[in-house]
């Protein structure tokens, strides 16, 4: 089989390059080659057992049409400032300009014109200022809320207009490896659950999302595509009663802040807060079980939830930090017992435990029926835990109640994007005709940038 285009993983880059290829009227033929299901077949057993039953071979909630961005709360962040590095490679303007012209296309396929946090800038202030005096920063992001169950209607609005304007989509069907001829790739292997077999294009885009950063590191290193170790992100999801977050919630709708905190200095972030949302568990292939967040446009809780992350860097010798946070994932669900642990920040500073009778005695009723109360320091790194610690009773100085004895803290949450591919802003690798794209090739952090870097390539490639 001969295509002029291949597109590995049909996420938000991958879908966005040949989105785009279409609207600048491409006369090129295009595959899509997708792991998972289509988005109308992709369904939680979950919202039926009440507890995750491990689905083989893959997790719907991260596989298939639109990757995680189908299950995710579906936010869309307006700003350069916030989804990963792709402004240091193809500059800020460009990368703000194509923001805005992405996000009119989300517009088209029915998101909610509602934009949050760009409102009250008197109360803005005076978040900034209680901001400042704990040390941290806020940073202004307007957001798009498309919420969890209207991104699937907006992602299956795309799918259907991608099939229907001739785009081949091959679902359940894995690519193995990439094809080379000396420095040239000419195409991929694909295996469909029985055979194996091969197709070529001129232009490969490999766009497998964060589910998809361990594949391409091992790609990468087969086949000596030009990359280096980057950023793993390590923490764990916090929740805390919806009065905590009112205000923030209000003015803000996702409050981004960003310190440094003593005596490590690591950078540590708040990510994906979801307000009235849902703690969620997330399994990669490898039987590894994450925790996450999503918040509905219509149906909300009485909780808010939000990642706390801390990003390490490592330096020669070592040179897999992919590795190293799935082991500390395995250690956690090693210690639940295969299930996401929970545990009150109060306890954690006492040196305990949580236990079921105390968290059915708290106001705080956790939105992850499943998670088991245990203690997540016992497998979360000294130092990961402590820059954690810190940052939450900072954060505590910026919204009064936050590192209450109730706060639950789960555990793992893990961010992959540790497989940053070198490439120019043209998204060229050293490997003529691969390009890679997204939360994989380790630019990128979220929908919206992920899209943006698919747009820039349809551009290059129509």
């Amino acid at each position: 089989m001969k295509k002029d285009v291949i597109i590995i993983g049909a996420g938000p880059a991958g879908i966005f390059t040949a989105l785009e290829m279409l609207k600048l009227n491409t006369k090129k033929s295009i595959l899509i080659i997708e792991k998972g299901q289509p988005i109308e077949k992709r369904h939680c057993p979950k919202n039926v057992t009440k507890s995750c039953v491990n689905c083989k071979p893959y997790c719907h909630i991260t596989t298939g049409f639109s990757g995680a961005g189908a299950f995710s709360d579906g936010k869309l962040s307006l700003s350069s400032e916030v989804g990963g590095d792709l402004p240091m490679l193809i500059g800020e303007e460009l990368a703000q300009s194509t923001i805005d012209y992405t996000d009119k296309i989300y517009l088209e396929f029915g998101a909610d014109e509602k934009i949050e946090g760009i409102d009250n800038n008197e109360e803005v202030k005076e978040i900034r200022k209680r901001a400042i005096s704990a040390g941290l920063k806020l940073v202004d992001c307007p957001i798009r809320h498309m919420g969890t169950e209207k991104a699937q209607e907006i992602y299956l609005a795309i799918e259907q207009y991608l099939i229907n304007s001739g785009v081949e989509i091959l679902f359940g069907h894995e690519c193995t490896n990439i094809i080379l001829e000396g420095k040239n790739c000419k195409g991929v292997y694909v295996m469909d659950g029985k055979q194996s077999f091969e197709i070529f294009a001129d232009h490969i885009v490999v766009a497998t999302g964060r589910r998809g950063a361990d594949w391409l590191e091992k790609i990468c290193e087969e086949h000596k595509i030009a990359h280096e170790p980057g950023i793993v992100d390590i923490g764990v999801r916090v929740e805390v009663r919806n009065e905590i977050m009112e205000r923030v919630n209000n003015v803000l709708y996702e409050s981004k802040l960003i310190g440094y905190p003593k005596p490590f200095k690591n950078k540590v972030r708040t990510f994906c807060q979801n307000p009235g949302g849902f703690v969620s568990q997330e399994n990669y292939d490898n039987g590894l079980a994450v925790v996450n967040g999503h918040s509905y446009k219509d149906l909300k809780s009485d909780n808010t939830n939000l990642a706390i992350l801390c990003s390490h860097n490592f330096s020669h010798p070592f040179n897999q930090p992919i590795a190293y946070a799935q082991k500390i994932g395995e250690l956690t669900n090693m210690l639940g017992a295969g299930h996401i642990l929970v545990q009150r920040f109060g306890d954690i500073l006492d040196g305990k435990r949580t236990w079921e009778h105390e968290l059915s005695q708290s106001n705080l009723k956790p939105t992850l029926p499943d998670a088991v109360a245990g203690d997540i320091t016992a497998a979360m790194p000294y130092r990961a835990m402590i820059n954690i610690i810190n940052f939450i009773q900072a954060v505590d100085q910026v919204v009064p109640g936050f590192a209450s004895i109730e706060t639950l803290l789960y555990s793992p949450e893990l961010k992959f994007y540790s497989n940053r591919v070198k490439m120019d802003a043209n998204f060229n690798t050293n490997i003529q005709g691969l390009h890679c794209l997204g939360d994989s090739s380790g630019w990128t952090r979220g929908l919206m940038m992920a899209s943006v870097m698919g747009v820039l390539m349809g551009r290059k490639i129509f």
